[in-house]
């Protein structure tokens, strides 16, 4: 089996003009703000690129970028100001924050309304609740869009998911359980992984672990989500062999070019779900 390539690119560039002709339906402009703490440089490309995603689809974008000497009542400060904001519809807080400021401090300071990254306690909470106002983490909500991007049948599937992340493994698997999918959770813990896995007719590897799942651990005709970007001296890997796995499953995404646009584009998404919510 040859499989098809899932264009992580391609689905984002469709949500990402969906959300830009909604955005013109508003009656004020939703308005983004990303804090950036230190100097790290993958996170100042990140951000880089949601401000001109943002700039793309007419979301204002307010960005601070504060030292790594930051201390925590500025940080906690800023968060309260922009709670404040009405310009802003929505927050991000761009992990990780420097080694001396505890992560679920500042975004536990985040109003849930405006909580676009879908980390807040509430908005944790809502979602295993299987409420409509939950707000989703990025990363999970665009490997929904990917799975239906290729008529995924997810009503009595049996999908595996490798990875209990709040940002990812968690809140993943309670979509897939509300998308009425029989869900297994695996971890490092998991005793005989692949076993588990040649039983899943969706297979997504969120661990951080390059080449962990290889193609004999994937059942024939299963479409299989690459959640993992791991650096390598080969360049960046996902934690599928995707050689391998192609071979077997019967679509696949690419590490990079898969899940990594989606995670931008589900931001925009959930930019303008807090707008319209404020607007009514």
């Amino acid at each position: 089996m040859s499989a098809e390539i899932i264009d992580g690119n391609a689905v984002a560039a469709r949500v990402r003009e969906e959300v830009r002709r909604e955005v013109g339906s508003l009656p004020t402009k939703p308005g983004l703000a990303v804090v950036l703490v230190g100097d790290d440089p993958a996170s100042a490309i990140y951000v880089r690129k949601k401000r001109e995603d943002s700039a793309e689809v007419g979301i204002e974008s307010f960005h601070h970028a504060l030292g790594a000497d930051t201390s925590a009542e500025e940080l906690s400060a800023l968060l309260r100001d922009l709670n404040a904001d009405e310009r802003v519809h929505g927050i991000l807080l761009q992990l990780p924050l420097p080694g001396h400021l505890d992560q679920d401090e500042f975004i536990a300071l985040i109003d849930p309304a405006k909580d676009v990254d879908g980390l807040t306690t509430a908005n944790a909470g809502l979602l295993v609740q299987g409420r409509d106002e939950a707000i989703v983490p990025c990363t999970p909500a665009g490997v929904m869009e990917l799975l239906r991007s290729v008529d995924t049948p997810l009503e009595g599937a049996r999908a595996v998911v490798i990875g209990r992340s709040i940002l990812v493994g968690k809140p993943l698997a309670q979509l897939l359980l509300a998308a009425n999918a029989t869900v297994t959770h695996c971890h490092s813990r998991t005793r005989d992984l692949g076993a588990v896995c040649r039983e899943a007719d969706v297979l997504i590897a969120a661990v951080g672990s390059p080449g962990l799942v290889t193609g004999e651990m994937v059942r024939e005709g299963a479409v299989v989500i690459d959640v993992g970007t791991n650096r390598t001296d080969a360049g960046l890997v996902g934690d599928v062999d995707f050689e391998s796995a192609a071979e077997r499953a019967r679509a696949i995404t690419p590490v990079p070019g898969g899940v990594g646009p989606m995670t931008r584009a589900m931001l925009l998404v959930n930019t303008l779900r807090a707008a319209r919510r404020r607007y009514g």
